[in-house]
């Protein structure tokens, strides 16, 4: 489809005759998926839907179509789930605190669409969950370095 369309035709006239003379030369022809029915044709059509489809089965998240209150819900069941893989006391903290600053901006904001309850997370008790997620301390019995062999050639002088 390296060519121009020609002045004096219409757009949807010159496609027809790309789609048509394509068909001709069969470059159509074995094409994956060929005679199988189209899937979900079956099933109402939403533009949301198909994007979201789109992104899934090109393998990306789509946890950024979300409206941001459920963007929000999502990200704080990430955060309990995943407690173990912060390390320190101060991450967990740090992280509980940015997450209830984003929930207090988007209660002050406007609402766009239905009100969805999104609840604060409490520091106390995701500390304690993180404590108890934390495998337990290894304990390991220092190394002594073994006793120094008296070299053969050394002797006593004494």
């Amino acid at each position: 489809m390296s060519e121009r369309k020609p002045s004096g035709t219409s757009f949807e006239d010159w496609v027809e005759r790309q789609v048509r003379e394509a068909q001709e030369r069969g470059d159509f022809d074995h094409l994956p998926g060929a005679g199988a029915p189209l899937r979900g044709l079956d099933r109402d059509f939403s533009a949301e839907e198909w994007a979201a489809d789109k992104a899934r089965r090109e393998g990306y998240d789509v946890s950024a179509m979300l409206p941001p209150a459920l963007a929000l819900r999502r990200e704080r069941e990430d955060i309990l789930r995943d407690l173990g893989r912060l390390h320190s006391e101060s991450l967990v903290r740090a992280e509980v605190e940015g997450f209830n600053d984003r929930v207090r901006e988007l209660y002050r904001r406007p609402s766009d669409g239905p009100f969805v309850v999104v609840a604060l997370l409490q520091e106390s008790v995701v500390l304690e969950a993180w404590r108890a997620a934390r495998p337990a301390p290894v304990v390991t019995a220092p190394v002594t370095p073994p006793p120094r062999r008296r070299r053969f050639f050394r002797r006593d002088r004494g």
